[in-house]
C-alpha cells in the first residue's frame, strides 16, 4: 500500500500549491477583466483605487500590487489553518482530514469555474487557501510511512510535490488561458463562466481526482493508539505553536525555511513581470520558462538531492541548496539575454532542489511519532506565510526601486539561511540513524 499511498500524498500537495500558483499569469488580465466587468464601484474598483493611491496612479505598479494581495489572500489563510488540520489528523487521522479538506478544495475549484465576478472568485481563493492548510496533513501521512532512515525519501517527495506545483502552476496557468470558454465580450456578470474559466476546470479536474483517490485508495495511516493528545489541550496560532514544541531543531528549521521562501517567493513571483520587462517575454515564452524550471526541478530533487542526502546528510544537502541558489539570483537580476537568464533559473533550481527536501526530512526527523501532524503543520504553515509575504514584497521592491531589485535583495537574504543551516543540530536519538554526519 505505500506505494499508492505515496503517489496520493504527492498528488495532494502538488494540487495545494498548483491552487496557489496557477494564478499569477492571470493577474493582470484578470484586473482589467474584472475591473471593466463589475465597475468602478464595485469590491475590485475599491481594490484598485486604493492601490493606485498608494502607488501613485502607475498603472504596472497596481496591476504588480493587485497580483500581491491576491495571491497573499491564499497563502494567509493556508498559514492560518495548516497547523489546525495537522493537529486535527494528530487526534482524529489522516483520512477524514484529507477527505474533508479535499472535497473543499473541489468546491473552491467549482466557485472559481463560474466566478463570473471578482467577489465569488475571492469567495473560491479563500475557501481553497483555508481546505490547503492540508498540505501538513499530507507531509504527516509520508512521515507516518516512512521509516526514520528512509524519511528523506518520503520528504523529497512532498518537496517535488511542492516545487512542482510552485513552478508548474502558472506554467498551467497561462497555456490553459488559450482556453477560453467564453470570449470576453460575451461574458456575463454573476455566477457564469468566464475568460479564465479553462485553467479553473483544469485544476478542477485534478481536484476531484485527487478527492477520489483520497476516498477510495488512502488506507489510515496513523493508528489510534498513536494519536496524539486531544484538540481542546491544543492552540492554533502557528507562532505559539512554534514555542510550544520543545524538540531541538524544530524552531531553528522552521524559522530557516520561513526565511527562505520568503525569499524564493518573492523572486517567483516578480520573475514573470520581469522577464517581460526586460526580454519581452510573451505568456507563450513564460509558460516555457517556467516548464523548464520544473523540468530542472524533477532532476534535482529526485535525482541530486537524494544521492547528497545519502552521501552528506540533509544538513549539509541544505546548506549546498543555498549556496547554490544565491548565485542564480544574482545571475537573473542582472540578466541582458535569454541564455543568461536560463543559467540563473538552473542554478536557482538546484539550489531549490536540494534545500526543500532536507529541510522537510528534518523538520520530521526532529520530531515524534505522535506530534509529526502539529509539527509538520506549523512548518508548512509557515511556508504559507512566506509565499504571502514573498509576492507582496517582491512586488513593492519591483515597483519602488527597479525589477532587478527583488533578486538582488533575495540574494542578500539568503545569508540568513546560509547562517542558520550551520547552526542545525544533528539527528535527535528518537529517531533511527540514517548516516547523517
Amino acid at each position: 500500500m505505500k506505494k499508492p499511498t505515496l503517489f496520493i500524498v504527492f498528488l495532494t500537495v502538488f494540487i495545494d500549491v498548483v491552487g496557489f500558483s496557477i494564478i499569477f499569469p492571470l493577474f493582470p488580465a484578470m484586473l482589467d477583466y474584472y475591473l471593466e466587468l463589475d465597475g468602478k464601484e464595485s469590491l475590485i474598483g475599491s481594490l484598485v483605487a486604493w492601490l493606485g493611491q498608494f502607488a501613485g496612479g502607475d498603472k504596472n505598479a497596481v496591476a504588480t500590487l493587485f497580483g500581491g494581495v491576491l495571491g497573499s489572500l491564499y497563502g494567509v489563510l493556508q498559514f492560518v489553518f495548516a497547523p489546525i488540520w495537522g493537529a486535527y489528523s494528530d487526534r482524529h487521522g489522516r483520512r477524514p482530514t484529507l477527505v474533508f479538506t479535499l472535497g473543499g478544495i473541489v468546491l473552491a475549484n467549482l466557485i472559481w469555474v463560474f466566478a463570473g465576478s471578482f467577489a465569488l472568485l475571492v469567495l473560491g481563493r479563500m475557501l481553497g487557501g483555508i481546505m490547503a492548510g492540508n498540505i501538513s496533513t499530507a507531509s504527516a501521512v509520508a512521515a507516518d510511512i516512512t521509516p526514520g532512515k528512509d524519511r528523506a525519501s518520503g520528504m523529497i517527495l512532498i518537496g517535488v510535490a511542492l516545487g512542482l506545483g510552485f513552478i508548474l502552476g502558472p506554467a498551467i496557468g497561462g497555456l490553459a488561458y488559450g482556453w477560453q470558454l467564453v470570449e470576453p465580450g460575451n461574458a456575463t456578470a454573476g455566477l457564469a463562466l468566464h475568460p479564465f474559466s479553462g485553467p479553473a476546470v483544469i485544476a478542477l479536474a485534478i481536484a476531484a481526482v485527487n478527492w477520489a483517490l483520497i476516498i477510495f485508495r488512502l488506507s489510515e495511516s496513523l493508528p489510534p493508539e498513536k494519536r496524539g493528545q486531544p484538540l481542546a489541550k491544543r492552540r492554533f496560532n502557528p507562532f505559539a505553536q512554534l514555542r510550544r514544541i520543545h524538540l531541538p531543531g524544530v524552531a531553528h528549521t522552521n524559522l530557516m525555511y520561513f526565511a527562505y521562501w520568503c525569499a524564493f517567493s518573492s523572486v517567483e513571483f516578480t520573475i514573470t513581470f520581469f522577464a517581460t520587462e526586460t526580454l519581452d517575454f510573451t505568456p507563450y515564452d513564460i509558460a516555457w520558462m517556467f516548464v523548464f524550471i520544473g523540468v530542472s526541478l524533477i532532476f534535482f530533487q529526485g535525482g541530486v538531492a537524494r544521492q547528497l542526502i545519502r552521501r552528506v546528510g540533509e544538513r549539509r544537502t541544505a546548506l549546498f541548496g543555498v549556496c547554490s541558489t544565491l548565485p542564480g539570483f544574482l545571475i537573473i537580476g542582472n540578466t541582458t539575454s535569454v541564455p543568461m537568464l536560463y543559467g540563473g533559473l538552473l542554478l536557482m533550481t538546484a539550489g531549490s532542489g536540494m534545500t526543500m527536501p532536507s529541510l522537510n526530512s528534518l523538520v520530521s526527523r526532529y520530531t515524534p511519532a505522535d506530534r509529526q501532524g502539529l509539527s509538520l503543520g506549523v512548518f508548512r504553515s509557515l511556508g504559507s506565510l512566506s509565499r504571502a509575504v514573498g509576492p507582496v514584497m517582491g512586488g513593492l521592491l519591483y515597483w519602488k526601486f527597479g525589477s532587478s531589485m527583488p533578486f538582488w535583495v533575495g540574494a542578500a537574504f539568503l545569508v540568513v539561511p546560509f547562517f542558520m543551516a550551520l547552526g542545525l543540530p544533528p539527528v535527535p536519538e528518537h529517531d533511527e540513524a540514517s548516516g547523517e554526519p
